[in-house]
């Protein structure tokens, strides 16, 4: 018996191998890997968690297993199996066996408000109708991708549609979405995940750039995507640049990204700020100076308002310009530096200061340092060479050559023009 049992187990690994030989990996490790193998009477049985895992891998990979299993004189049959550990024949799924749970309720997500409460600028007035659109359902685009820099509003724009719309509504952050994978993979209730997320009408994902160079949790939320799409359910996205400018993603998938309307949030300008400190409780002539002086982020602006009321709370006074001065000093902009404008392009380019300064040749870092140095060229007046001091100690010829570079290129390439405008405005 003993050697039956070693033999059979050596049977069902073999099989696993070659199953894992003829499919991609991702799908193999997602789908394939977390099914129970039984070899029972010359039958091969895939014992899944549920209905709907037991389905899609039918759908899917059916015809992959039934020839392994040929290979080894066997047939093969998908089953769930009940607490009684017997076959089933479901029409829906059961979660009972290991059961998926969310670290936090969908619907329940911190500081979710409205849009009644959300301060929008002319600028942001497409955007916003957009998002109301998709709140109230009956858009005629399934998909949205809402992107801006930090700070500018965009997460607070996708809990303004959880928080309106009165559908089944799912909404992780990117990196919930990847830690909740990770877990279902070991605990083994990723097919569970799979149906939590799918059982609703809308999914929101706040930051999609946590996804970046994570090439099976990105693989199962593409797969996810398209799912919703097809059953026409609605996707909500966010990130910090436009997909075709996401890094770590190959071309297929900002792609995928870039198909639904992509529409981007403009940082809080002044009267934006000035109306947040306002309706937070500050008073007017302390906000009208404050809001002058507040780098364009929302983040920042919600952190000055907690200070100031903390500061209020504690002390027993109101703040006024000379209290918020002494208090504030080391958040209220002065002049911008080069340095400064650098580092706050790279945020917007989504590069860090350090790979600026560093002496990679990718392609992606030499094009923000061309176009860093085009800018500083533009709103400074800093010589050459104390421009390419400020990327990186790059030499005289460097700048003159990237100058040129953008120059050729602003001629023909219109998005490099827009990116030249918003990096623009953004140092001055």
């Amino acid at each position: 018996m003993q050697s039956v049992a070693i033999k059979q187990n050596m049977n069902v690994e073999s099989i696993k191998q070659a199953i894992a030989a003829r499919m991609d990996s991702a799908g193999f490790t997602a789908w394939i890997l977390p099914l129970q193998f039984e070899i029972q009477n010359n039958c091969l049985n895939l014992v899944a968690h549920n209905q709907f895992a037991a389905d899609y891998v039918r759908n899917s990979y059916k015809d992959v297993i039934e020839n392994v299993a040929a290979d080894f004189s066997l047939t093969a049959n998908i089953v769930v199996k009940n607490a009684n550990n017997n076959i089933v024949n479901q029409t829906a799924n059961d979660n009972v066996v290991c059961e998926y749970v969310p670290e936090t309720n969908s619907k329940k997500v911190n500081n979710i408000i409205g849009f009644d409460k959300f301060i929008c600028s002319d600028d942001n007035m497409f955007t916003v109708a957009a998002c109301k659109k998709m709140a109230l359902g009956g858009a005629s685009f399934s998909q949205l991708f809402i992107c801006g820099a930090s700070g500018s509003g965009k997460s607070l724009l996708a809990g303004c549609i959880c928080a309106e719309s009165d559908k089944r509504v799912v909404m992780m952050s990117g990196g919930q979405f990847v830690a909740d994978f990770t877990r279902s993979l070991r605990d083994k209730t990723v097919f569970s995940f799979k149906d939590f997320c799918r059982n609703c009408d809308m999914f929101i994902l706040d930051d999609v750039c946590a996804l970046a160079g994570k090439n099976a949790t990105t693989n199962e939320f593409v797969q996810l995507i398209m799912d919703l799409r097809d059953a026409g359910k609605s996707v909500v996205l966010t990130a910090n640049v436009a997909p075709g400018a996401l890094a770590g993603f190959d071309h297929h998938i900002k792609s995928l990204f870039a198909s639904g309307l992509v529409v981007d949030v403009v940082a809080p300008n002044a009267s934006i700020r000035r109306n947040m400190l306002v309706r937070s409780g500050i008073d007017s002539n302390v906000a009208d100076e404050l809001s002058k002086h507040i780098a364009a982020d929302g983040h920042l602006v919600n952190g000055i308002i907690n200070k100031i009321k903390t500061y209020e709370e504690l002390m027993g006074c109101r703040v006024d310009m000379d209290i918020a001065t002494r208090l504030l000093g080391n958040l209220l902009e002065k002049s911008k530096t080069p340095l400064s404008m650098v580092k706050s392009m790279c945020e917007k380019m989504c590069v860090s200061y350090d790979e600026i300064c560093g002496n990679s040749r990718a392609r992606r870092l030499v094009k923000a340092r061309q176009m860093m140095m085009a800018v500083l060229k533009n709103v400074t007046n800093l010589s050459l060479t104390e421009i390419g001091n400020v990327c990186g100690g790059r030499d005289h010829a460097t700048v003159v050559y990237a100058l040129a570079q953008i120059e050729n290129q602003k001629t023909s390439d219109l998005i490099l023009n827009a990116e030249m405008e918003d990096l623009i405005k953004l140092c001055k």
